[in-house]
């Protein structure tokens, strides 16, 4: 949310008022978010790849153009203090590790391509975040953005069940009659419903109870309708870490709260392939607890961090390479290795693409930093629901990536959600978020 410097709109009268308004700045951002969800090619579930070697065109122009326009109209539509407390040392100390990690490949140049469209994401959230003036402004941003997405998703599962629902025929054979609606996959969708259920919360929190009632209601029954029963769980679970304690006062101990769930999880996932005493404890009371195969994945990934702890093996560019598919696939597996695009485990890949230190610096980043900026949240009435809202956002995604991998991944809907809540705690933490009467 943004102040709109508005000498910079001359000429008519009419451009003048229109820029009063914030009208055009709300309409711009509103259709940036939708795009970036759903991207320029919906309904593909094969997934159009972004990597700039004979990926999908479309997506290619389409997004190299919204970053142009995201550019632009963060130079000449936004205050430039708010620009400036975007600019977090601890997110530039991580760029630099990425940088680090672009260059430690086989091939830089078609790296750089990939990390481009991450970056040209990341640049869009900032512009999505600071283009609206106020809190009715986000949230025209959030009811249109939220409102497509589902109406064209359950528009998909209704009319266009062969590509907005997984089939038998696909690779995933297994996840049959899973919705995933204009995502190309279940896993994607999951968590993109479920940033819409907290937007509708905050909706309802806000007073637009039911155009927000209707938007969570909508959003949760299509998670349910994913099969992930992980999103099903953490859903509930993130929204309660965060909003319970300030409704009794405590808002204090929402830190406390998702530092301590966040420790668990990677105690239960990751903790069960490293700590050995966790590893006999799972062994003895849930032998066949895999994470739906994803623990002998780890257990090797584990390994090759090992051989190469600082600076790992470069950014993406690990398990599509002849390190992977010449290593042996171990016959009780029960994923083949030599076939999977990531680790399963945002953790696990930032550390196998930038190393261990990097990994230090994104938990800082993604975890602490965000957790500070909560509790430096003027106790404004806006201020306190948006940072809520983006707070849950973050939880959830922190929680999910023990189980996907998406950070820094492109234009991701999952990352781009995660890189909203964490710049957005970062905006509500430093500026008063006015309602429309207090423009």
């Amino acid at each position: 949310m943004s102040t709109i410097a508005q000498q910079r709109w001359k000429g008519s009268s009419f451009l003048a008022r229109m820029a009063a308004t914030g009208q055009p700045s709300t309409a711009v951002a509103a259709v940036m978010f939708t795009i970036l969800m759903i991207s320029f090619r919906p309904f593909q579930p094969s997934g159009a790849q972004l990597t700039g070697d004979g990926g999908d065109i479309v997506n290619q122009l389409g997004f190299g153009a919204l970053g142009g326009i995201a550019v632009a109209s963060l130079l000449t539509l936004v205050d430039r203090r708010v620009l400036a407390s975007l600019l977090s040392p601890w997110w530039m100390v991580l760029m630099v590790f990425l940088a680090i990690a672009t260059f430690n490949t086989p091939v830089p140049g078609d790296t750089m391509r990939t990390v481009a469209f991450s970056i040209i994401g990341i640049l869009t959230i900032a512009a999505i975040l600071t283009l609206p003036r106020d809190a009715d402004a986000f949230s025209r941003v959030l009811v249109f953005a939220g409102f497509i997405i589902l109406g064209l998703s359950y528009f998909g599962v209704i009319a266009l069940r062969d590509v907005a629902v997984h089939q038998v025929y696909d690779v995933e054979s297994q996840h049959a009659g899973l919705w995933r609606g204009v995502f190309t996959h279940k896993n994607i969708a999951g968590p993109v419903m479920a940033g819409l259920a907290f937007a509708g919360l905050y909706l309802c929190r806000r007073g637009w109870r039911w155009t927000g009632g209707l938007m969570a209601l909508l959003a949760m029954v299509f998670v349910f309708h994913t099969g992930s029963k992980t999103t099903t769980a953490t859903v509930p679970l993130a929204g309660m870490l965060v909003a319970l304690p300030g409704i009794f006062g405590l808002r204090a101990l929402v830190p406390v709260f998702v530092v301590g769930a966040v420790s668990v999880l990677a105690l239960a996932t990751l903790g069960i392939v490293f700590i050995d005493p966790l590893k006999d404890l799972a062994a003895t009371l849930a032998p066949d607890l895999t994470y739906t195969g994803r623990t002998p994945v780890w257990e090797f990934a584990g390994d090759m961090i090992m051989q190469k702890p600082w600076f790992g093996y470069g950014f993406d560019n690990f398990w599509l390479t002849q390190t992977v598919f010449t290593s042996d696939q171990s016959f009780d597996r029960l994923w083949d290795i030599r076939g999977i695009v990531h680790g399963h485990n945002g953790y696990i890949d930032i550390a196998l693409g930038m190393g261990l230190p990097a990994l230090a610096i994104a938990i800082i980043t993604f975890l602490f930093m965000p957790l500070r900026d909560y509790m430096r949240t003027p106790l404004n009435r806006e201020n306190v629901f948006l940072a809520d809202f983006f707070m849950m956002v973050v939880t959830f995604c922190l929680f999910n990536a023990f189980l996907e991998s998406f950070f820094f991944r492109r234009i991701d809907p999952v990352w781009m959600l995660f890189v909203m809540g964490v710049f957005g705690m970062r905006l509500v933490a430093r500026f008063r978020v006015p309602g429309r009467a207090e423009r």
